[in-house]
């Protein structure tokens, strides 16, 4: 039989117990060791997301070729003018550099994250190491969320964006390439669902 569970908004979700709960995982449910600034005491996270996995392959595939390419142009007398000291610098620099590409690519990965708690939803974009942009808007300023996949890769990984139309400084928060973006946009409907009854019943904080 499906597991249910239940978090403080009462919302009642199928099935969740099966999904990762790693801190590295790209759908983390309930994540009780995330924090941010900002966040309310009573606050609860219920969604922790990233890109799916399978869009990283681009970079790793890029790092492999980028490291194995001194090995590969070595057969060809590419740098044979430059001085023996030279050519250790000049691929000990090629090597810093793509170890540098394949870092940020990682960071990039691992910190654009999108985070849906029961009062709020959030989209932080890690631009570099220095700046990132969030967008954030209460969960009873969701006007509509539609989902959007297409391709073979897609369909076969079951990733995509959720588009959340607001009405909220942001009109519009893209949760992109996520895992299973199917249920996401089932906990965002169920969320405000049951917002729309705490203000009826006079429960909201």
């Amino acid at each position: 039989a499906p597991v249910v569970h239940k978090v403080s908004k009462r919302l009642s979700i199928e099935g969740l117990d099966r999904f990762s709960h790693s801190p590295f995982s790209s759908f983390f449910y309930l994540p009780n060791s995330v924090k941010f600034i900002g966040k309310d005491s009573k606050e609860k996270i219920i969604l922790f997301l990233r890109r799916h996995p399978i869009t990283n392959i681009g970079w790793i595939i890029l790092t492999i070729i980028l490291l194995l390419a001194p090995a590969v142009l070595s057969i060809f007398p590419i740098l044979s003018f430059l001085p023996e000291n030279f050519r250790f610098i000049a691929v000990a620099m090629w090597y810093m550099l793509t170890t540098a590409f394949a870092f940020e690519s990682f960071l990039n990965w691992f910190f654009n994250v999108c985070i849906i708690t029961d009062e709020r939803i959030f989209d932080v974009d890690f631009l570099n190491l220095v700046y990132r942009e969030i967008s954030e808007a209460n969960i009873d300023q969701i006007q509509d969320v539609t989902v959007r996949m297409g391709g073979v890769v897609r369909t076969v990984f079951n990733y995509g964006d959720v588009l959340i139309q607001t009405a909220s400084e942001v009109p519009r928060i893209e949760f992109s390439s996520v895992s299973r973006p199917d249920l996401v946009a089932k906990v965002l409907r169920e969320l405000r669902v049951e917002e729309e009854q705490e203000k009826i019943e006079g429960r909201t904080r």
